[in-house]
C-alpha cells in the first residue's frame, strides 16, 4: 500500500513493441513514464528538486518559486509543490495546450503565458527577470543537478533491473537532458558497452520536449560525453510515430515520445541483435486539444 501519492512516482512499467519493431533479433521496450501520477517522466526530477531544495534550505514555505517549462515539468512541479504547501508560478508559451495550463492550475499553481514567438527561451528569460528583480527563487531544471540525479537514482536502476542487465541501447529525447544524463551515468557504471542515444529535432522542426538549444540556452547539466550517438527526427516523423504508437501499440503518448520511438525503430533496423529501451515520456491525453492525433 502507498501512503502518499509521491510513493507512486517511479517504478514505471516497460512493454515490448509487438507491432512496430520488425527486426526479430532486436527487442525494443517502451518505458511508460506516463504511468507516473503527474503523467510524465518529470515527476521524478520535480520530486527530487523540491525535496532536496527544501532540505538544503534553498527555499521554504514563504518563498516565491518560479520555473519556465514546456509543460510536463510544470505539471509535476505544480502537483508536488502543492503537496508541500509551496507557492509556485509556472511560465510557458501561450501555444501550450489548454490541458497543460488547466492541469497546472488545478494543482494550485499560478500560470503565466509568454508570447508564442519567443518560445521556451522567452519563458526562461521572463522567469530569470523575476528572480533578479522581484526576489523569486527558480527551481532551474536546466542547471539543477537534482534533475539528472533523480534518473541516476531511479530510472537507470529500474531499466537495468527490468532488462536483467541485457540492455544494449538506451534512447531518449533531449529537452532539459536530465533523463538522458542521469540514466546514462547509471547505465555506464554498470556496463560501458551500453550505447546512449539522444534524440534531437531536425533543423526547422518544432517538437515540444525535444530541443536543439542555442549555445547560450544549453542546459548546464548537459554533458555531451555521456551520449554515444545522436539521431535527428523531423516533426512529421515524430507526429506520425505518436499516432502509430497509439493505433498500433495502444500507447497514447506525446510528440516527443513519438520522436524517441521513431529514432529507436530506425536504430533497431541497423542492429544484428540487441535490447533497446526507449523512453515514452508522457501521456497523450494532454495533447487531445491539439492537432497531433488528427
Amino acid at each position: 500500500m502507498s501512503h502518499s501519492i509521491l510513493d507512486l512516482i517511479g517504478n514505471t512499467p516497460m512493454v515490448e513493441s509487438k507491432v512496430l519493431n520488425k527486426n526479430p533479433n532486436v527487442k525494443l521496450f517502451f518505458k511508460l513514464e506516463g504511468n507516473n501520477p503527474g503523467g510524465s517522466v518529470k515527476d521524478r526530477a520535480a520530486l527530487n528538486m523540491i525535496k532536496n531544495g527544501l532540505e538544503r534550505g534553498d527555499f521554504g514555505k514563504n518563498s516565491k518559486l518560479i520555473e519556465a517549462t514546456s509543460g510536463n515539468t510544470g505539471i509535476a512541479l505544480a502537483m508536488i509543490a502543492g503537496i508541500f504547501g509551496l507557492d509556485i508560478e509556472l511560465v510557458m508559451s501561450e501555444k501550450s495546450t489548454i490541458e497543460r495550463v488547466k492541469t497546472m492550475r488545478a494543482y494550485g499553481a499560478k500560470v503565466t503565458l509568454t508570447p508564442a514567438e519567443v518560445g521556451i527561451e522567452g519563458a526562461r528569460d521572463y522567469a530569470e527577470a523575476k528572480v533578479k528583480n522581484e526576489g523569486y527563487v527558480m527551481i532551474d531544471q536546466f542547471a539543477n543537478n537534482d534533475n539528472w540525479k533523480a534518473h541516476y537514482q531511479s530510472t537507470g536502476p529500474e531499466i537495468w533491473k527490468d532488462t536483467q542487465g541485457k540492455i544494449t541501447h538506451f534512447v531518449s529525447a533531449m529537452g532539459t537532458t536530465g533523463t538522458i544524463m542521469g540514466t546514462s551515468t547509471y547505465l555506464k557504471e554498470q556496463s560501458e558497452s551500453v550505447s546512449i542515444v539522444g534524440v534531437q529535432p531536425t533543423d526547422n522542426s518544432s517538437i515540444p520536449g525535444i530541443r536543439k538549444w542555442p549555445q547560450e540556452y544549453l542546459p548546464k547539466i548537459f554533458n555531451s560525453k555521456k551520449i554515444d550517438q545522436t539521431i535527428e527526427v523531423s516533426e512529421d516523423d515524430a507526429r506520425e510515430m505518436a499516432r502509430r504508437l497509439a493505433k498500433e501499440e495502444g500507447i497514447l503518448a506525446g510528440m516527443s515520445s513519438g520522436g524517441a520511438a521513431a529514432a529507436a525503430l530506425r536504430l533497431a533496423e541497423t542492429l544484428e541483435s540487441g535490447v533497446i529501451v526507449s523512453i515514452v515520456c508522457d501521456r497523450g491525453d494532454r495533447y487531445l486539444s491539439s492537432d497531433l492525433f488528427e
